[in-house]
């Protein structure tokens, strides 16, 4: 099987989006923000948009939100002081890319001296 024939291009999904980062100006006490870049390869059509899922300490994860227009996500509602793990997914025309590489980030704030 070739990559190119007559001038197709065989699509498939893109690369999982890699750099997950933590996004601190959206840290509150029940909030985490997270950004990402895409992987190397779109898998030959424009990367439309992502899925965020996150686990919560359980070992299992659920989708958060999909539908992500942005390479950046601020999850809001969590718990103070619990671990959580987030991974993201990129989608094409073709399908949805594996999952990235988790990010684990405890959802914390110092608050400002009174």
């Amino acid at each position: 099987m070739s990559a190119e024939g007559n001038g197709a291009i065989i699509l498939t999904v893109p690369n999982p989006p890699v750099s997950l980062s933590e996004v601190y100006s959206e840290r509150t006490a029940t909030s985490i923000g997270i950004s990402w870049s895409d992987g190397a390869l779109n898998g030959g059509a424009t990367v439309l948009d992502y899925t965020v899922s996150y686990d919560q300490g359980l070992d299992s994860y659920v989708v958060l939100k999909s539908g992500v227009l942005t390479q950046s996500f601020t999850a809001t509602g969590l718990k103070p002081g619990v671990t959580y793990s987030f991974k993201v997914q990129a989608r094409n025309t073709f399908g949805l890319s594996v999952e990235s590489s988790r990010i684990e980030l405890v959802c914390a704030f110092i608050p400002a001296i009174p």
